[in-house]
């Protein structure tokens, strides 16, 4: 090994362990939802989540010292990114309110299926036959998830589905924002963007009954529950950007599945809820397409290199 990989190879480890610790902590920013969803309107936690998240985004970005004022032509990119993104979590904390989390995470876990397609036709993405195979199987395991949820919960089991698409639009728009932006200041225009359309929705609903909207003044720990989103959502998504910065995505995007195992342990330790066998099968279906979804692209990627490299060079 050349002194020249040395560098990029001790990198690598740190950008695991961060993502390791985004797979620790996003789920418990799922378990205070759930918990805070027990008083508190769904509305409101979303709207709590991204007035933390900005508050302590804030200093952080100050601290790095970097540019506040977004560069020309990423407005429009940064409001139509906080949008989806308050869709995906609005419909998340709505559908484990009453779901068990690992259910509803697994679900949402065909939004990398989603963005392959939705990359063929928007950037002209090659996917392959393998790929669009994968896709379909990991669509068949969400159902075999929705379909006993769909018996037990109603149609709150296709709310995932919403984040799931949601979400999908959200990446597709950081990946177009991710050359222009810091990762850091882009967390925070978004929770910042977030905070300022959300919060007012919530004002006007006050007194309305809505029940997904009107607040609720919340009582003793609904308080510590309200924080948790926000401090897990800031630290989580801080985790993550970092982890990004030290590894590959290829490197780190097995790792993501994780957050599935961690947010099915919380979820029997904490609500006793644990995914009967059909759900079982149908998350591991799911882990196991997405896994053979990122094989392959390392495969191509690989390839992609070994062209591009000239000849008698290492790859």
């Amino acid at each position: 090994m050349s002194t020249l990989d040395t560098p990029q190879a001790d990198r690598i480890l740190p950008g695991i362990l961060l993502m390791i610790g985004f797979c620790m902590s996003a789920p418990m920013l799922d378990v205070a939802a759930k918990l805070a969803a027990q008083t508190l309107p769904v509305g409101q936690i979303t709207a709590a989540r991204f007035v933390i998240q900005a508050a302590l985004m804030l200093p952080v970005c100050l601290w790095l010292g970097l540019r506040m004022r977004p560069r020309p032509g990423t407005v429009a990119m940064l409001l139509w990114r906080a949008l989806f993104l308050v869709l995906s979590t609005y419909f998340f904390i709505a559908a484990i309110r009453v779901m068990p989390i690992a259910d509803a995470l697994a679900i949402v876990f065909v939004e990398p299926f989603i963005i392959l397609f939705v990359a063929k036709y928007l950037f002209g993405d090659e996917i392959g036959p393998r790929r669009i195979g994968a896709a379909v199987v990991g669509f068949a395991g969400a159902l075999l998830v929705i379909q006993p949820s769909l018996r037990a919960f109603g149609y709150v089991a296709l709310l995932p589905l919403g984040t799931a698409f949601s979400f999908a639009a959200y990446m597709l728009i950081t990946r177009g924002l991710s050359r222009r932006m810091h990762p850091v200041t882009m967390q925070f225009h978004t929770a910042a963007i977030a905070a300022l359309a959300t919060v007012p929705v919530i004002w006007l609903a006050d007194g309305r009954g809505w029940p997904t909207l009107d607040p609720v003044m919340p009582q003793g720990l609904a308080w510590v529950w309200l924080l948790g989103v926000g401090a897990f959502a800031a630290l989580s998504h801080m985790m993550m950007t970092q982890a990004l910065t030290f590894a590959p995505s290829a490197t780190l995007a097995p790792l993501h599945y994780l957050e599935i195992v961690m947010a099915t342990a919380l979820g029997y330790l904490i609500f006793d809820d644990f995914p009967d066998p059909m759900t079982l099968a149908g998350i591991a279906v799911i882990m196991g397409s997405g896994l053979f979804v990122i094989h392959r692209e390392r495969q191509i990627s690989r390839a992609d290199q070994a062209t591009k490299a000239p000849p008698g060079s290492p790859v």
